[in-house]
């Protein structure tokens, strides 16, 4: 029986003459960026007999071994804009911190982990008093000014293991690995003392900084919304206490 070459089989084998006769005509114009001969002497490497390794053929390979080069570095070059642009969607657009998508990230895993081998962590919720009577009194600046002021006491009072990070607004979070909640209030405890009460300059004015915060011991089968919730609550907590003494 005979078999007739279909039209798709032609089709590919003048589609594949074009291409090399492409190739070749590439490799001549681009001699400048071979790399060395070395690289493919005999044509050991690429499998290619000698008889076959002309020096059309050879410009050639070394064209696209250099073209595959330019490759990895451009590949190499995105990978780490990628990194930058993913460490910049984790950090606060205010301060140099982690923003809330980032530490809620992070509670997540830090439950997951306490769950897996029993430790026992802690999260710290801080609330900034007063902002907004700093923003109307100074400006909006002052008010920036007052939460970097207070972003970088906490930061400068922490383990390197801890996890901080800005809320939102003029609220912070805190995560304390491996701190039960009598440990977290130690902590919690000397922290603030750093906190209460110190001040900063802004335009000839000095401008006391003042917090309240709540400690929530992060349990078993709680997502880090809820945890954030419980810690908020007991934060407000904590801030009302603070208003009903302020009136004594």
């Amino acid at each position: 029986m005979k078999i007739q070459t279909s039209t798709a089989t032609s089709r590919t084998q003048g589609t594949r003459r074009k291409t090399l006769s492409k190739t070749v005509k590439t490799a001549s114009a681009s001699r400048s960026k071979s790399v060395p001969a070395a690289t493919v002497q005999s044509g050991l490497i690429l499998g290619i007999p000698d008889a076959e390794m002309t020096p059309r053929v050879q410009t050639a390979i070394m064209t696209l071994l250099s073209e595959v080069s330019d490759m990895r570095k451009e590949i190499e070059l995105a990978q780490r804009r990628i990194a930058e642009l993913e460490n910049l969607a984790d950090m606060d657009s205010l301060l140099p911190i982690s923003n809330r998508r980032s530490f809620v990230r992070e509670m997540s895993r830090m439950i997951s982990y306490s769950e897996r081998y029993g430790i026992n962590s802690s999260l710290l919720y801080i609330d900034m008093n007063d902002l907004k009577a700093i923003n109307d009194t100074y400006g909006h600046a002052a008010g920036d000014a007052a939460l970097g002021e207070l972003a970088a006491i906490i930061s400068n009072n922490l383990r390197d293991s801890d996890v901080f990070g800005r809320l939102g607004g003029d609220e912070f979070g805190i995560i304390l690995p491996k701190a039960n909640e009598k440990d977290a209030q130690n902590k919690a405890k000397k922290l603030i003392e750093k906190i209460q009460g110190s001040e900063f300059s802004w335009e000839g004015a000095k401008i006391k900084l003042n917090v309240a915060y709540g400690i929530y011991p992060i349990q078993s089968g709680e997502s880090a919304d809820q945890a954030l919730d419980g810690a908020d609550k007991k934060m407000y907590t904590h801030k009302k206490t603070m208003k009903q003494n302020s009136k004594n």
